[in-house]
């Protein structure tokens, strides 16, 4: 049963030496080792060895490109034999200066955390850091509301309910646990983004009867986007979102529709190569500044 684990919220020290942002900021990884090269999610079955590294390279590409257009993107070198490390929000969650790292549960994602780390802390981040025992997987598991008072994290495939606690307390926010149900939607960043304004997009399908009861608590059904499970299988709910801007793969007309109508324009992007890895929009970006600082910058 999913409940909701409340930490006392406290100020956190002054960070002299954080990294302060201006403007809507992430960080990337080019797809140069990218490839579905052993099956650690239900997406990657039947796709080994089926990739193109090419198309990933382009649709990376576009997606960089249009990225551009709103946020300063910065780029970590990609490594060789870490063909996931393109999914860097995967990697880590960032908040206030401070960097909660991931503790990956499969061993072959692993290899991508010194790269990230040192980066990380070459950039004056306080790293914190997670047991090697407490699997947690970055903004896949774990995301703040679109103010940044509260965490949504998940349990019940990759990211274990005992680190839900232990993340919160980077950042003394109050956090509440949502339990997967569905192994195609591994992550919560699958199923689940809550976007400015008060928004949430998500696929129901994902979650057992009390996390549903958690969410509908929390947002109102005017401000809930509930996607159909053609759409979540397109991985509509990975999105990106910047102000009321939305970047996301290909969507139904009916979504699209949908998240226009309630003000965000949405920017479709192709991004299948990717979804044979089990990751979108959202997970091939790690959003670096601060939560007014990426949402200050407000489309129509």
């Amino acid at each position: 049963m999913a409940t909701s684990i409340i930490v006392s919220p406290s100020p956190l020290p002054a960070l002299a030496s954080s990294p302060h942002y201006t403007r809507p900021t992430y960080l990337m990884c080019p797809p140069e080792w990218y490839g579905v090269d052993y099956v650690i999610n239900p997406w990657m079955a039947g796709n080994v060895h089926r990739s193109s590294r090419d198309l990933a390279f382009a649709q990376w590409k576009g997606f960089h490109n249009v990225l551009r257009g709103v946020a300063d993107v910065r780029l970590l070198h990609p490594e060789p034999g870490c063909p996931d490390m393109v999914f860097l929000g995967h990697g880590a969650l960032v908040q206030h200066g401070v960097a909660a790292l991931s503790s990956f549960n499969h061993p072959q994602r692993r290899t991508e955390t010194p790269h990230l780390n040192k980066w990380l802390e070459s950039q004056a981040f306080l790293l914190w850091k997670t047991p090697r025992e407490t699997a947690f997987e970055g903004e896949g598991d774990i995301t703040f509301n679109d103010d940044g008072t509260i965490l949504w994290a998940a349990h019940g495939v990759r990211t274990c309910r005992a680190a839900h606690r232990h993340v919160a307390d980077a950042w003394h926010t109050p956090v509440r646990s949502l339990h997967l149900v569905d192994p195609r939607f591994y992550h919560l960043d699958t199923c689940f983004t809550p976007l400015h304004g008060g928004f949430l997009i998500y696929y129901p399908g994902a979650f057992d009867a009390a996390s549903l009861a958690l969410i509908e608590a929390a947002y109102p059904a005017e401000k809930r986007v509930a996607v159909s499970e053609h759409d979540a299988t397109h991985m509509a709910c990975c999105a990106l979102n910047i102000g009321r801007t939305v970047f996301t793969g290909e969507l139904s007309r009916e979504l699209a529709a949908h998240l226009f109508d309630v003000g965000f324009d949405v920017v479709q992007l192709e991004l299948g190569e990717f979804i044979k890895g089990g990751g979108g929009a959202k997970s091939l970006a790690l959003r670096l500044s601060d939560l007014r600082v990426t949402h200050a910058t407000v489309g129509r």
